[in-house]
């Protein structure tokens, strides 16, 4: 681990220095049940998401670019944007030269990319078949971020208290590019039968006590 603690506990150090590899960080946050916000809308700091033991997306995006950051790597987050569907965001990583993605996300799908897409463009397409809404058959990815790097962010949103909305928003608000073009959208096939079956399969239930 680096000299540098970001305000950290040691405890929380000790957390963070078990996570080596991104697929070492990628198992970590699939041990967290989903953040189902049942009490509103949340983006939990690092620190409040291990005390919650809990996390959607951006907040484990959040951990995973800080356990990257604590190793000496960049700290990315990536923005995929939708239309008339939720959002979704995962923490980038590269590896000789090809990029790969860490992400918490409920559905089979929207999970962990390999380092294997020569850009972040081919990364983000990856996401785009399985991408869809079961209650309108509709593919709804429309674009991605560019690489938001967290450590221009300053170190707070590791350690803070109070939800990060700032940071959401700037990352929300970030540049953004199209998945296709709009003439194309008429040309996109709607999730079948099959398809819609798979993307009901989901890992953590809203009744689950830990959620």
């Amino acid at each position: 681990m680096p000299r540098f603690h970001l305000g950290l506990t040691a405890a929380e150090l000790a957390v963070f220095s078990r996570l080596t590899t991104p697929i070492k960080i990628q198992n970590f946050l699939d041990c967290f049940p989903i953040n189902w916000e049942k009490r509103g809308e949340t983006y939990m700091s690092p620190r409040r998401v291990l005390a919650a033991r809990k996390m959607h997306c951006f907040e484990g995006a959040l951990i995973a670019a800080l356990a990257l950051w604590l190793r000496g790597e960049p700290a990315l987050l990536m923005d995929l944007k939708t239309k008339g569907d939720e959002d979704h965001v995962v923490a980038l990583y590269k590896r000789h030269g090809y990029w790969g993605a860490i992400s918490k996300s409920n559905h089979a799908t929207l999970r962990w990319r390999d380092p294997v897409y020569q850009t972040p463009r081919e990364l983000a397409l990856s996401y785009f078949h399985e991408y869809f809404a079961n209650s309108t058959k509709q593919k709804s990815l429309r674009s991605f971020s560019e690489p938001l790097n967290l450590k221009k962010c300053g170190a707070g949103w590791v350690t803070a208290e109070a939800d990060l909305d700032e940071l959401a928003l700037a990352l929300d608000r970030s540049k953004h590019h199209s998945i296709f073009p709009p003439k194309n959208a008429r040309l996109i096939r709607p999730a079948d039968t099959m398809e819609c079956r798979a993307g009901r399969l989901v890992e953590w239930k809203k009744s689950h006590p830990r959620t």
